[in-house]
């Protein structure tokens, strides 16, 4: 008993796992076709279920119609038939009443038979070919089928082997004189309601046909721009990105093309830049290697021929003072040598701040960009600088080297090509950000031109530097002079 509800969920999880997998047929078989093989199965199969409901609902409305035509026919021929039998039956002319029912069944194509049975259900005459009378439809008629009502015409529906049969009994006299047999069949009706289902389902086909024709059209407006986009898709994913999607129609699907073409010119312009950017990164960083090795160059011949020259004269005038007795002569020479230690002292602490501020090391920044600008003023002296700085917090080394840099830069740029004679320098400190401005009074110059033709090394290092410590910087220009906007972290 523990394991009956085991057992009987074992069928249903087995129903369950067949009808998942057969869904998941079914809609692999949806999805793995194409949107014209969809649109066209669609508007085929809607043309088919209509064609089918509606050659039913006709069907069954003409059967029920033409059924209910052949029924009254029925009554009214039956009981006209009852009437005009009776003068032949009271005058015992067997002929007459034979002839009315021939008469009867030619003039209505839908009349099988007609016979008349005396009060005691005796065949007086019929109108089937010989003497031979189907003797089980006198057993049907003369049966219980119909109910003992002398006075209205009875109605009985049988299959025979010429089909569907409707008999119709109508008393002649109340059925004193006997009863007229009327059989009606509904070949006919159901030849017309063939020929009408033939009509309506050759008419389905056309449509269908016609429908298959509209949805290949359609599918072709559809998928036009469907196909298209996919192969500027293509293309655009290949790597050429001047491909544009063409717009034609009006509709959600050139609206998704405009949006792609849209999507793809900034692909575009963002590819351009980065190509650019990419130049100028490569062109800076040969900048910098040739700076380095000119660099290198200075250093060492300030070292080999200045510094240098200056100790080994220094070595051969302690050799020289060595060898002086006189005390004076001495000091003197004693003297002369202290003031050349002094200035290769002097020589190397200029080296040495070329290579990188010591002030910016001990003191900060604004010490730094003080020392700068007076060593600046002293190499272009027609160019007037001034600098206020406002910096309550001291930066981190990193943003303070940054800053350095940029400012130079910006300044020796100015000094060298904008021909002004006033540059200012601001620097301040606003909600845990470092701000600089650095402004000239030059003839300006066009900053794009500048950036796209990469040959301004010094306007990408110095984007460079400031994007290293997630800053920002933008330059200003016209023919009133240059502006140079900064902004770092504090830390």
């Amino acid at each position: 008993m523990t394991h009956a509800p085991a057992a009987t969920m074992a069928p249903a999880a087995g129903r369950r796992a067949a009808f998942l997998r057969l869904r998941r047929r079914a809609w692999r078989l949806l999805t793995g076709v194409s949107i014209r093989t969809k649109i066209m199965g669609i508007v085929v199969s809607l043309t088919l279920l209509l064609g089918a409901f509606v050659t039913w609902q006709v069907r069954a409305q003409m059967a029920v119609t033409l059924g209910n035509e052949l029924r009254d026919r029925g009554y009214s021929v039956a009981g006209d038939l009852a009437l005009r039998s009776v003068d032949p039956i009271l005058l015992d002319d067997s002929y007459a009443l034979y002839q009315l029912l021939v008469d009867t069944k030619q003039n209505h194509p839908d009349v099988t038979y007609a016979f008349v049975l005396d009060p005691q259900n005796q065949v007086m005459v019929h109108t089937f070919e010989g003497d031979a009378f189907p003797t089980q439809l006198l057993q049907l008629v003369t049966s219980d089928s119909y109910e003992d009502n002398l006075d209205e015409i009875q109605h009985l529906r049988f299959q025979s082997e010429k089909g569907v049969i409707h008999d119709f009994a109508a008393p002649i006299l109340h059925g004193d004189a006997g009863v007229v047999h009327l059989g009606m069949s509904e070949k006919r009706l159901q030849r017309v309601i063939d020929v009408l289902t033939t009509r309506i389902i050759l008419t389905t086909g056309l449509m269908a046909l016609v429908g298959i024709l509209a949805a290949i059209a359609l599918t072709w407006i559809l998928t036009r721009p469907v196909l298209e986009l996919i192969k500027t898709t293509e293309a655009v994913g290949g790597g050429d990105l001047s491909v544009r999607a063409p717009r034609l129609a009006e509709d959600e699907i050139g609206s998704l093309a405009s949006a792609f073409n849209r999507m793809v010119e900034d692909l575009e312009t963002s590819h351009q830049a980065l190509q650019e950017k990419e130049l100028a990164r490569a062109r800076l960083l040969e900048k910098l290697i040739t700076v380095q090795e000119e660099e290198r160059r200075r250093i060492a011949r300030e070292l080999h021929d200045g510094i240098g020259q200056a100790l080994i004269s220094l070595m051969v005038n302690m050799k020289v003072a060595t060898h002086i007795d006189d005390a004076e002569q001495r000091m003197v020479r004693n003297h002369e040598l202290r003031h050349a230690v002094t200035d290769i002292l002097e020589q190397v602490r200029l080296l040495s701040r070329e290579l990188r501020p010591s002030a910016l090391d001990d003191l900060g920044l604004e010490a730094a960009l003080k020392v700068f600008i007076d060593e600046f003023t002293q190499l272009y002296p027609h160019i007037t600088a001034d600098m206020h700085s406002e910096l309550p917090e001291r930066p981190s080394s990193t943003v303070e080297i940054t800053l350095y840099r940029i400012i130079q830069e910006a300044m020796l740029n100015a000094a060298r090509h904008s021909g002004g004679d006033t540059i200012s320098v601001l620097v301040s400190q606003r909600v845990g950000r470092i701000q600089a401005i650095i402004e000239d009074n030059g003839h300006g110059f066009d900053v794009e031109a500048a950036r796209r033709s990469g040959r301004s090394v010094g306007l990408h290092a110095m984007v460079e530097r400031a994007e290293l410590v997630g800053g920002s910087i933008s330059f200003e220009s016209n023919a009133e002079g240059t502006s140079v906007y900064v902004e770092t972290p504090l830390i």
